[in-house]
């Protein structure tokens, strides 16, 4: 029998319908090529570094560079103007999108994703995501950064090579929105706190627990595989959190990912950063949320925004779990 299960950050239902997963060609478990067609030498390779615009950031040892962050030459939000929403007439507002929009390049390995990145690599990234991030704070057309890695064409990846964006953005987006009204709809003192309490005890939809952080299957996930991450300290901003946490969160991500690549192959997938708005003192807790893009968005998804998953958390996290003790 189908259930609904509610997601408290959000107020919305998903419906968990196992029964739909004996239909044919339910998990898409191998993601499309994304570079078909593309003559030109990837611009993310070392030595192909003129192809973009001068780097924002680079780390890396004696100028050899392992994590840059550049200028997306196709920005979403550009310019440091003042967020002005005008009028038009009696139904249309409109504003200018200011803001900053770059490409985070994870690895110069070209075929590597962050399933394959290792510790140090990974520590890099994350303080690369941290530092845009306080730096996106300073700027006053930035409310709100959105960091995100989309990993193949279905989850919207226009290049083959491993990198992630980051959007400083004017305003604070309706998903961030929805979030914090779920902390503050939440008849505790923090919604995620509790949720690593409780899945802590029931040990029914845990992927990775270290002392820092964990990787759950959430009991609400909209899809199957879906990932969410939770520091353990509380901290609304990710920029407050602490070096080792943030390493080590990144650690849990790349260990996550590799047991879905494991369980179900190189799917696609988004990873998403949640962190508060910039500068307000709010009651949220920072958090990663992993996507694996295996089924499609229907009709009735797009129409009522209630997502159908056809494999439950429980056994979400069990088989990805048996990925990381049976991986080599």
């Amino acid at each position: 029998m189908s259930q609904l299960r509610l997601n408290p950050l959000t107020g919305r239902w998903v419906t968990v319908a196992l029964e739909r997963a004996a239909r044919p060609f339910e998990l898409a478990t191998q993601r499309m090529p994304v570079e078909v067609g593309l003559d030109e030498p990837c611009p993310f390779c070392p030595g192909n570094e003129e192809a973009m615009p001068p780097a924002l950031e680079t780390y890396g040892p004696g100028g050899r560079w392992l994590v840059r962050v550049v200028p997306n030459r196709y920005p979403a939000f550009a310019g440091d103007g003042p967020f002005k929403p005008e009028r038009i007439g009696l139904v249309h507002t409109q504003a200018a999108a200011v803001g900053i929009h770059e490409v985070l390049v994870t690895t110069p390995d070209h075929h590597a994703s962050w399933a394959d990145l290792g510790d140090r690599q990974t520590g890099l990234v994350m303080a690369a995501i941290r530092d845009r991030m306080e730096e996106h704070a300073s700027m006053a057309s930035v409310r709100y950064t959105q960091a995100i890695v989309n990993h193949g064409r279905e989850a919207g990846a226009s290049r083959e090579h491993p990198h992630g964006q980051l959007l400083g953005i004017p305003f604070v987006p309706g998903e961030l929105a929805e979030e914090l009204a779920g902390f503050e709809r939440f008849d505790g003192d923090c919604v995620l706190c509790t949720t690593i309490e409780e899945e802590c005890a029931a040990r029914l939809r845990i992927v990775v627990e270290t002392e820092r952080c964990v990787l759950i299957c959430p009991f609400w996930s909209g899809s199957p595989y879906e990932m969410l991450l939770i520091p353990r300290k509380h901290v609304a901003h990710l920029v407050d959190c602490s070096p080792r946490d943030l390493v080590t969160c990144g650690h849990v991500l790349r260990d996550g990912l590799r047991a879905l690549r494991s369980a179900v192959g190189d799917v696609a997938y988004n990873l998403v950063f949640h962190t508060a708005p910039h500068g307000e003192r709010v009651l949220y807790h920072w958090h990663a949320h992993v996507i694996p893009r295996l089924t499609s968005i229907a009709g009735f998804e797009q129409g009522t925004g209630v997502m159908i998953n056809i494999v439950s958390p429980e056994r979400s996290s069990a088989r990805l779990r048996q990925a990381l003790e049976t991986k080599p």
